[in-house]
C-alpha cells in the first residue's frame, strides 16, 4: 500500500464552503475511489492551504482511473468553484505528491 501527501490551495473566501461540501462527500464518489483502489483519504486545512493524506494501492493507477469516471468528473468540476490548483512536484506521484521527508514508524534505534 502507498501512503502519500498531497497539497492544495482554496480560493479565497471558499473555506467554510469547502468544509461544508467534505460534512458529507457523495457517497458515490467514496464508491468509485475505493473501486480504484484508494482505501482512505484525509484533509487537513490551514487558512487556504489544504493537506491531504492519501492511502491507496497505487495512486497514479488510481487517478487514471479516476479521469475516465463520470462520478469523479462531476465532483472535480464541482470542486473547482473552491480549489484554487493542486501543487505540482515533477518528482512525486502523477506529478503531485509532496516529497516525503520523515516517518516516525520507520526510523529504527
Amino acid at each position: 500500500m502507498t501512503r502519500l501527501a498531497l497539497h492544495s490551495r482554496l480560493i479565497p473566501g471558499t473555506e467554510d464552503a469547502y468544509e461544508v461540501e467534505h460534512a458529507r462527500v457523495w457517497p458515490e464518489l467514496i464508491t468509485v475511489m475505493n473501486q480504484a483502489g484508494i482505501h482512505d483519504w484525509t484533509i487537513w486545512r490551514s487558512g487556504r492551504d489544504l493537506f491531504h493524506l492519501v492511502e491507496c494501492d497505487d495512486y497514479e493507477a488510481a487517478v487514471a482511473q479516476l479521469a475516465n469516471d463520470p462520478v469523479d468528473q462531476r465532483w472535480q468540476q464541482h470542486m473547482s468553484q473552491y480549489v484554487e490548483s493542486f501543487a505540482q512536484n515533477p518528482d512525486g506521484l502523477a506529478g503531485q505528491s509532496l516529497r516525503h521527508v520523515w516517518t516516525m514508524s520507520e526510523q529504527t534505534g
